[in-house]
């Protein structure tokens, strides 16, 4: 089942085009990296999926339907740019934010609380957000995006503010939460972030697919690039990355 898909998309802004009939099917129950260099166009294209701006030409549909309010129910976003009222208590913030979701009640309130169990922030429920750390905020914020129990969960550069030990953690979730049948889609900069956790990728360079598939297709494809020693050593997503990138115009 496909649960994301993008038809043709395109996104101008004045003369610039800044998305260019950009297509891309993500299945359900995976883990897909979207990557890129800086103003390749991911922000764009991630803004469209949530419905934030509309494209000016293909089409969108989340779960074979288009985009429209009960369907955007379905998704959680984390942001690049965090995004939490800092005097709110802790709590009440993620309540505020799994209400605007539609997820309100017993339910809601059990599912915030195994969440703030899980990231070690049970003790913290009661303060205010502006009274924790970065990388404690960044666990409210992801807590945030998937407190309303969303079947599609976009995270952009999730891991920024985590020390190693709660990036080792927030993986083991997105793990976790791929078994349980939810699909993710991962914009980072992090290549090896990517290689170890994405089932497949797109890269986007220019606003285009210049590059989608699983990843050990992908590898396969590119194995020019795999190292030879003693053993060979296949090629790391970060080499795949620079060449399809420098091939296409970067």
């Amino acid at each position: 089942m496909i649960a994301l898909s993008l038809q043709s998309v395109t996104k101008r802004y004045g003369d610039f085009l800044a998305v260019d009939h950009l297509s891309l099917d993500v299945p359900a129950g995976t883990i897909t990296g979207l990557l890129g260099p800086n103003g390749a166009g991911k922000t764009t294209t991630i803004r469209m999926i949530l419905n934030i701006i509309a494209p000016d030409e293909g089409r969108i549909t989340l779960f074979d339907r288009p985009l429209d309010d009960r369907v955007k129910d379905r998704t959680g976003y984390l942001p690049e740019e965090r995004g939490l009222y800092a005097r709110m208590k802790v709590g009440e913030l993620l309540r505020f934010f799994a209400s605007i979701k539609g997820a309100e009640g017993p339910e809601a309130d059990a599912r915030i609380d195994g969440w703030l169990e899980r990231m070690g922030l049970s003790d913290w429920k009661g303060h205010r957000v502006d009274a924790l750390s970065k990388g404690m905020q960044q666990k409210v914020q992801f807590i945030a995006t998937v407190a309303h129990d969303p079947d599609l969960i976009v995270l952009d550069e999730p891991f920024t503010g985590l020390d190693p030990v709660n990036t080792d953690v927030l993986k083991d979730i997105l793990f976790d939460l791929r078994s349980r049948g939810k699909t993710i889609l991962l914009s980072t900069h992090l290549m090896d972030h990517a290689e170890r956790l994405c089932d497949g990728i797109c890269l986007i360079n220019r606003g285009q697919n210049v590059l989608s598939g699983r990843l050990p297709e992908i590898k396969q494809a590119h194995s020019d690039l795999a190292v030879r020693r003693t053993i060979v050593v296949e090629p790391s997503l970060n080499d795949i990355f620079l060449k399809t990138v420098k091939g296409s115009g970067q």
